[in-house]
């Protein structure tokens, strides 16, 4: 049980962390300064924003469905927070063993169009039902895709829970892996552990899946190029026009909650979740020294550390996208989804049930 506060502190200071920077990431791509003035390198920026946001009036127009409104932002922040409940961060710790923890996290991901739909809707406000609307085929068009992605890797590993996931590519399995997956190469990398045990290397195929879930995630965190519910030069604002105060506050939390949530995910399901990168060579024995083994502390300081680096890295990438990428079209968003993406996940699902059964 000790895990989930963790996890909810780990995601509610990443909110303070993200936010300044992305600003300075966004600066520096775009040859600007950023926050500057609140405190020193305007790392008190953040805090005067939100000292501001609590002092705001929290606003409910006249024409609003009042209940719907109010409740939106809760429904919002919470069905993301709850995915955070069975996830790992160590060997030894995480937040629920359950056996479908995948299914349930795809669950979880989805279910924000939810408080979505109640913001749009109850705002009464044109411009924020249009949001509302786009968010719900985004986001709905997107977990076509991403689902297809998420069966490769369960196809391939034969599990829903994601602690047995991340014991599979490293060198604490007790399966045996064979370098690029293929059984007739002969070459056993078990003990070599590192890069060579994760999901990317154990089936080729599942490197271009995580290009198609890192992709379906942007979409899904409402990120850009795919933030069209909360298009700005069309929409104003989107769903959350109408919203001021704490309660765009938690919209906004839940937004970067997201994308530490669907970085976890990735970085668990494909990138060797809390294992080392460094494999061994002979007596060179790295993933042996930076990985530690489960039950001791040193295995748990290191899980953290590795699987952190891999989710914050994940973020940088989300955040490097941004600022790198235009908006794109609803039509030009829908084409991607079902006649690129959706394909390709169906060739990579198709692919993965023919390397499960004959070549592992």
């Amino acid at each position: 049980m000790l895990a989930l506060p963790i996890f909810l502190a780990l995601a509610s200071g990443f909110v303070v962390v993200g936010v300044y920077t992305e600003r300075k990431v966004s600066a520096f791509m775009q040859d600007r300064l950023g926050p500057m003035e609140t405190g020193k390198w305007g790392m008190l920026q953040l805090f005067a924003d939100l000292l501001k946001l609590l002092q705001k009036e929290d606003i409910v127009p006249t024409a609003a469905d009042r209940r719907l409104f109010l409740l939106a932002p809760t429904i919002i922040f919470a069905s993301v927070f709850a995915g955070f409940a069975v996830l790992p961060l160590t060997p030894d710790l995480q937040g629920s063993g359950a056996a479908v923890g995948v299914f349930y996290l795809m669950a979880i991901i989805s279910f924000d169009v939810v408080g979505i739909l109640m913001a749009g809707w109850g705002s009464n406000n044109k411009y924020s039902l249009f949001g509302a609307m786009r968010s719900v085929a985004q986001i709905i068009s997107y977990e076509i895709p991403l689902g297809l992605t998420i069966l490769c890797v369960v196809m391939i590993c034969q599990t829903l829970n994601l602690q047995t996931l991340s014991f599979q590519q490293g060198i604490y399995t007790h399966e045996t892996n064979y370098l690029f997956g293929l059984k007739a190469l002969g070459i056993d990398v078990t003990s070599w552990g590192g890069i060579f045990s994760w999901n990317i290397l154990r089936n080729p195929f599942l490197l271009i899946a995580y290009v198609v879930f890192f992709i379906c995630t942007l979409a899904e965190s409402n990120r850009a190029p795919f933030d069209l519910p909360e298009g700005e030069s069309e929409i104003v604002g989107g769903f959350h026009t109408e919203y001021s105060g704490m309660r765009f506050a938690l919209l906004y939390l839940s937004e970067y909650a997201m994308m530490l949530l669907v970085s976890f995910l990735g970085a668990v399901l494909f990138l060797g979740s809390w294992n080392t990168p460094l494999p061994n060579f002979g007596p060179v024995r790295l993933a042996d020294w930076t990985s530690g083994a489960p039950g001791t502390l040193w295995g748990n300081l290191t899980g953290a550390f590795w699987l952190l680096s891999k989710v914050f890295f994940a973020v940088l990438l989300q955040m490097w996208v941004r600022w790198t990428f235009p908006r794109v079209r609803v039509d030009q968003m829908m084409f991607l989804c079902w006649k690129v993406l959706t394909p390709v996940g169906l060739i990579l699902l198709l692919i993965s049930g023919i390397w499960r059964l004959l070549m592992i």
